[in-house]
């Protein structure tokens, strides 16, 4: 009887022993799986879509997003080439419907989300007087960078309104050519160029810059941010939930803030 006595109160203590052990092994302790969105995305919109990312995982902790920022150039060479994405957000139509023309888009998701300006900046303390595009042929401005031609729809758009003012290839030579218009705006900061052309909510991100001019009326194609879901995306359900997260007054807010028009 004394054995069977020690031996229940052994069993009982073992039993309380393992419990406490596995207590801590429950469902609410394991981590949570999250989906990742790969977004492929202009670099211009770096400070905006950082800030969203910000509140939209807040709201949403199953989701994590993934930026790739670049030149939209590069980035829709990127995505041609396999790399990794579920949504592409571009600078300008034009790379939007090159993949779009290779099936490489879900057209059901495209539209337009933001759009943007064209300006000249130069360091804030310039003494150079520029007040039009056109004086960047004055003899004062010895370099000018813009964004690659072929691959940065900011030196696209910049190349199309010299063409249309006629001063192209009296200003070519001058030009100063950069990876994207990030880059644009550090040659400007840095003072190793005497002008750069940005988009309108680069020069607001800088205090260390200044708008000399913007691009006339007419001058170029409309600035607009093309945005939709890649066709190969495993993720379609949450990426179409972060698409319209997108358009909604919270992020409108945030582009806004940043100098962006939200599209109509």
């Amino acid at each position: 009887m004394r054995f069977s006595f020690f031996s229940l109160i052994l069993a009982m203590i073992i039993s309380v022993t393992m419990g406490c052990s596995t207590g801590n092994q429950g469902p609410s302790s394991t981590p949570l799986q999250k989906i990742e969105i790969n977004v492929s995305a202009a670099v211009s919109l770096k400070d905006a879509l950082t800030e969203i990312q910000t509140n939209y995982e807040l709201q949403h902790p199953n989701i994590k997003l993934i930026y790739n920022f670049g030149a939209s150039g590069a980035l829709q060479k990127q995505i041609e080439q396999g790399a990794p994405a579920d949504i592409f957000i571009s600078a300008a139509p034009k790379q939007m419907n090159d993949l779009e023309a290779k099936n490489l888009v879900n057209k059901a998701t495209r539209k337009n989300l933001v759009e943007n300006k064209l300006v000249i900046i130069i360091p804030q303390a310039s003494t150079l007087h520029i007040t039009k595009f056109e004086d960047v042929t004055k003899d004062e401005f010895q370099k000018l960078s813009i964004g690659e031609t072929t691959t940065v729809p900011a030196g696209q758009y910049a190349q199309e309104v010299f063409r249309k003012l006629g001063i192209w290839d009296k200003i070519r030579d001058k030009t100063v050519l950069a990876k994207d218009v990030r880059t644009v705006l550090t040659y400007v900061e840095t003072g190793n160029v005497d002008a750069g052309i940005v988009y309108q909510t680069d020069a607001n991100s800088s205090s260390k810059v200044r708008i000399a001019a913007t691009a006339p009326e007419g001058s170029h194609q409309p600035i607009v941010y093309p945005v939709a879901l890649l066709s190969e995306t495993k993720h379609q359900k949450a990426g179409e939930d972060f698409l319209t997260y997108l358009s909604t007054s919270k992020s409108r807010v945030i582009f806004e803030k940043y100098g962006f028009t939200m599209s109509k």
